[in-house]
């Protein structure tokens, strides 16, 4: 059985924020997100997480019901942060320890240590660095792992090991319990090390197995803002280049931001600045234009959407044209072949194929059927300052410029509304609706002049 032990109770002072470090966010998740995530793909039968600066705002960030959540109150070395969780681990167990700010290792990284471990050895993460200052250091004799030495505990040829301890590492549990009993704080730090249990391991006559990652950036930690900017560019190039490798055209891959799961389909083309949150699926021959924003959005094959189009939480049919400057708003689903144009703002409505909003209108609340054409200015007026109400726009209206839709209002099959219209009617369908008054001319009207300020 494999158990998995988080240690995310660090402040991470360097971040110069009240906000625990892992709970920052990198691709729009926070550190320790990514990390459980980790655990889950691992098939952890428990993940318990050490948490400790910031109180309760860990475990109320990731409100996971897999996971069990230690609280380690005064932070002694992770030695120490280790142990207030051994009472929740299984004594037939393997347990894989793994860092909350240490969010980038590849599934595949971790499984040799757990192979080693469920076959009785310490399986441990160990990284070449040219510069290792600051990482523990591996020691070895006749090319077999010995102990680890802390930067500041390490002498000046120890110092010049380029081999170190990322903190990673894999033991059965019971060996886990009876090692972490026996580690003393005797060190320059004066804390409890994890990585002493190396040497204990030796001791124990248990082969200390290594492995190294397949890149450098899988075990580098979190803790500076600038350190997580460095991540975030690493996180988002593996991204682009998984999607490059799947075929999605990609103008400029340095410039794209995805929080959370981009799906895409044949024939993609992704314009630059454009940023994907939540999970949003790009079906065949999608364009999606410079600088737009999509957040939980589904967009079916052959749509165009220009730039500065933002769509949140909308479902997008076939062979639509949107934007550019458009907004789509939640719960708005968009049929085929519907053309939705400059500063058009739709939010919570159904507009059938072939319907047409182009200019500088607000579609709020609305079912709208087939071919209607919607004129510029168009609003709909859906909120009476307590309560909200529909509009339904049969097939094949046409709407003329500068019209408001006053809800609740029908506006009747093929029905044409004149522009300027107020509608606060229904109107019937087939005929022409119009309201306007009177228009006049009043003769010897003087416009205004601005007065001159006295002194």
């Amino acid at each position: 059985m494999l158990e998995i032990l988080i240690l995310a109770a660090g402040k991470g002072t360097r971040m110069r924020s009240d906000l625990p470090k892992v709970l920052h966010r990198l691709a729009g998740k926070p550190l320790l997100g990514h990390v459980v995530d980790t655990a889950h793909a691992l098939g952890a039968a428990r993940t318990c997480v050490v948490y400790g600066f910031g109180g309760e705002a860990v475990p109320q960030a990731l409100a996971d019901d897999t996971l069990t959540y230690v609280l380690q109150a005064e932070q002694h070395g992770t030695g120490h942060a280790v142990k207030q969780a051994l009472p929740q681990l299984a004594e037939n167990g393997v347990t894989l320890v793994l860092y909350g700010d240490v969010p980038l290792t590849h599934v595949s990284t971790l499984q040799p240590l757990v192979v080693a471990a469920q076959s009785g050895k310490l399986g441990l993460l160990t990284v070449n660095l040219t510069q290792p200052d600051g990482y523990g250091r591996i020691v070895r004799e006749s090319g077999r792992v010995t102990r680890i030495v802390e930067h500041k505990d390490a002498t000046p040829a120890e110092r010049a090991i380029q081999e170190v301890n990322t903190g990673i590492l894999a033991v059965a549990t019971r060996q886990l319990k009876r090692w972490i009993a026996d580690l003393k704080n005797d060190n320059a730090q004066g804390e409890y090390y994890l990585t002493d249990i190396i040497a204990m391991a030796v001791r124990d006559r248990v082969d200390v197995e290594t492995h190294h990652p397949g890149y450098e950036w899988e075990v580098l930690g979190v803790n500076s803002k600038a350190q997580l900017a460095q991540l975030e560019r690493i996180h988002q190039n593996e991204i682009a280049q998984a999607l490059l490798e799947a075929g999605v055209t990609l103008m400029d891959p340095a410039r794209l931001d995805v929080r959370g799961t981009l799906v895409c389909g044949r024939d993609v083309v992704i314009d630059v600045n454009c940023v994907f949150e939540g999970h949003v699926q790009l079906d065949d021959n999608v364009q999606v234009g410079a600088n737009c924003v999509l957040r939980n959005v589904t967009v079916a094959a052959g749509t165009r959407i220009d730039a500065f189009t933002l769509i949140d939480d909308a479902a997008i049919g076939e062979a639509n044209r949107l934007g550019p400057f458009s907004r789509i708003r939640p719960g708005t689903t968009l049929a085929r072949d519907v053309h939705v144009g400059n500063f058009v703002e739709i939010k919570n409505s159904q507009i059938d194929d072939g319907s047409k909003i182009n200019h500088l209108s607000y579609v709020g609340d609305t079912t709208m059927g087939k071919k209607v054409n919607i004129g510029a200015g168009t609003i709909t007026c859906n909120y009476d300052g307590a309560n909200k109400h529909r509009t339904v726009i049969e097939d094949e209206v046409f709407v003329g410029s500068d019209t408001q839709l006053v809800a609740p209002v029908t506006v009747g099959r093929g029905a044409t509304l004149g522009a300027g219209t107020t509608l606060t009617k229904d109107a019937p369908a087939g005929e022409l609706t119009l309201s306007r008054a009177k228009q006049l001319t009043i003769a010897g009207w003087n416009r205004p002049v601005k007065q001159k300020k006295e002194g």
